[in-house]
């Protein structure tokens, strides 16, 4: 069963910090409201003194609402739109019509995996990986979710991706849409570490500050010289603290992208 948490935050600015902080402690899914933010979480894994010494930051308060069980795919089809990125690249399901104009056009079914472009972090990957040559390149998609950053990579011309995801819904959702883009070139494991072996030309790491921090030095490890790395999943409070890390490990920022209170940021080794 799931609980729903509601959590009386008008300004969006702090919804976005809360969303970053509560998926951290495996919230699965948020709406965001004008007035208010609704978080999801598996009964099982809710923390009441975790919650509420998040919120003491802003003195919030928070209802407490179990959920019947429903088919969440359905609730989901009910509200998805394709996401454009300009004339780059099209996110839409099954059931949507083709969208004309794009180079390329993917067709994700998220399920409760995270990634279909609608949030900010995936949109600035997507657009941060329009201007990457991956031409032959070996590429890592570090917690891929749906898999839509690994089937863009291979639509893109990497010679081979790794896809994981330490989320066994995750790994299951991720092959079902390659299957559905025929992509051919993608290999997805669950794991949750950076996985050893020949290093990568690319890494593509749309996760959350704390996983960044800790696998940053072994990216840097598993990452070829003039390798690039593209992170999202951050806060801009988030910044200094990544670019610290970065400096530390000798991989310096060349690029950042903005959006709302969230940024993506490209190192090079």
């Amino acid at each position: 069963m799931h609980l729903q948490i509601t959590i009386p935050a008008a300004d969006i600015t702090v919804q976005e910090i809360l969303i970053a902080r509560l998926e951290e402690q495996g919230y699965d899914g948020f709406m965001q409201e004008s007035g208010h933010l609704e978080a999801y979480i598996p009964e099982a894994q809710f923390d009441a003194r975790v919650l509420e010494e998040l919120l003491s930051r802003w003195q919030l308060s928070y209802i407490r609402q179990a959920l019947p069980e429903k088919n969440w795919n359905e609730e989901w089809e009910k509200n998805f739109q394709p996401v454009v990125v300009g004339k780059f690249c099209a996110i839409r399901a099954s059931f949507h019509a083709p969208i004309p104009d794009v180079r390329y056009e993917l067709v994700i079914t998220p399920k409760m995996s995270f990634g279909t472009g609608h949030h900010a972090t995936t949109h600035m990957m997507i657009q941060a990986m329009e201007n990457l040559d991956l031409h032959g390149c070996t590429v890592l998609d570090f917690g891929t979710g749906t898999g839509v950053l690994a089937i863009l990579a291979e639509k893109l011309g990497a010679g081979g991706v790794v896809a994981v995801d330490h989320d066994p819904w995750s790994i299951d959702n991720a092959r079902e849409n390659m299957a559905e883009n025929h992509v051919s070139k993608v290999s997805v494991e669950k794991m949750d570490t950076i996985p050893a072996g020949p290093p990568f030309d690319v890494i593509l790491a749309n996760i959350n500050k704390h996983v960044i921090l800790k696998e940053l030095a072994t990216m840097k490890q598993q990452l070829k010289e003039g390798g690039v790395i593209l992170l999202s999943g951050l806060l801009v409070e988030d910044f200094f603290d990544l670019e610290n890390e970065a400096l530390k490990n000798d991989l310096p920022i060349s690029d950042r992208l903005n959006e709302g209170s969230w940024i993506c940021l490209k190192l090079i080794k």
